[in-house]
This record gives structure tokens, C-alpha cells and sequence, in this order.
């Protein structure tokens, strides 16, 4: 396992080569360490995870329509060039016989993005989750964001926005259940 120091000496070293004879000029000093410290926060969800975030589950009293928590703002890294991407997620489950709390909708979106990353993975695990912890009729899961390697780099599309989904169980089989989350995202939002 790689220590925190050689990870800053590593950093050290990208410093040097983004600018070389540089590297101890003010500006610079301590930015190591502050790379090494970010990261810790940035890709926290290695080191969370998916049944603890959906344990806390409640009766679902016999509800049986759609549970949605949409525009859940979320920042991620490509795994392809390390910039980053950002968006927001829809998510949303029918229940079966459990609920859980909205703020672990919101976390199961962080767990999977404070990873290193593709859209489509964060897509399908929080999918996978929802299906595997609560065991609801239907899951689904749509994302939209802005990736920082379309924008700074390549063929620098400032306005694209990528769209990935996962439907399971109703959502997947049946169109008319679709057809009412879509309608459901597409709302309008509070004021």
C-alpha cells in the first residue's frame, strides 16, 4: 500500500513536470500535501459501504408507487484523464415490504462517485444496489453530466451533457411505469 508521503512525493514529481524548475516557488509550497488531503475526501467512497448506506430501511406500510429523489447534484473523476465530471442523478425504486430514508438515496449517489470513475458504472452500481438491498418491484437510475474531458481537452464541446440509465424489474419491463418516472423527473420543481 502506497503511503501518504510517497503519494506527495509522487505529486512532487507531476509538479516538476508540469513546470519544470519550478517546483519550490511560494505558491507550490505545501501542495502536496493538500493534493494528498483532497484526494481523501474526493474518493471517499472507496472506503464506504453500499449495506451499511441502505440498512436503515423502514415498513413500507403498503406503499406501492414510485419513491423518487431526483437532482441529486453529484462531482466525480474519469478514471480515463482524472478531470472531472458533474451532474445530477435521479433515482428512484417501487417498494415492496421496505423504504429507506432519502438521505441514503443521496449517499449511495456519493458513495459510487467519490471513486474514481465512468458514468455508466456509477449508473449500473447504484442499480445494483438499490436492487440487491431492498429488493423493490423496480429500479431505475438516470444520470446527466458535463464532463471536464469533453470541455478543456479533445474537441472541447462545452455544452454536451452525457445521459446514462439502468431500469430494472418494472421499470424495465413495463413502459407505463417509465412513462410515469419520466413524467415524475420532468416536473416541475418546487419553488
Amino acid at each position: 500500500m502506497v503511503t501518504e508521503i510517497e503519494a506527495e512525493k509522487a505529486i512532487s514529481t507531476i509538479l516538476e513536470y508540469i513546470e519544470p524548475g519550478q517546483s519550490n516557488r511560494e505558491g507550490l509550497d505545501n501542495t502536496p500535501s493538500r493534493v494528498v488531503n483532497s484526494w481523501k475526501e474526493i474518493f471517499a467512497g472507496y472506503h464506504q459501504d453500499p449495506a451499511v448506506v441502505l440498512s436503515s430501511t423502514f415498513n413500507a406500510e403498503d406503499y406501492d408507487g414510485i419513491v423518487l429523489l431526483r437532482d441529486i447534484e453529484f462531482h466525480s473523476t474519469c478514471e480515463h484523464h482524472l478531470q472531472p465530471f458533474a451532474g445530477r442523478a435521479h433515482i428512484a425504486y417501487i417498494p415492496v415490504e421496505k423504504i429507506v430514508g432519502i438521505s441514503k438515496l443521496a449517499r449511495i449517489v456519493e458513495l459510487h462517485s467519490r471513486r474514481l470513475q465512468n458514468q455508466e458504472r456509477i449508473t449500473k452500481g447504484i442499480a445494483d444496489d438499490l436492487e440487491q438491498h431492498l429488493q423493490p418491484l423496480g429500479a431505475a437510475v438516470i444520470i446527466e453530466a458535463s464532463h471536464g474531458c469533453m470541455k478543456c481537452r479533445g474537441v472541447k464541446k462545452q455544452n454536451s451533457i452525457m445521459t446514462t440509465s439502468a431500469m430494472r424489474g418494472v421499470f424495465f419491463e413495463k413502459s407505463d411505469a417509465r412513462t410515469e418516472l419520466m413524467q415524475l423527473i420532468r416536473s416541475t420543481p418546487l419553488s
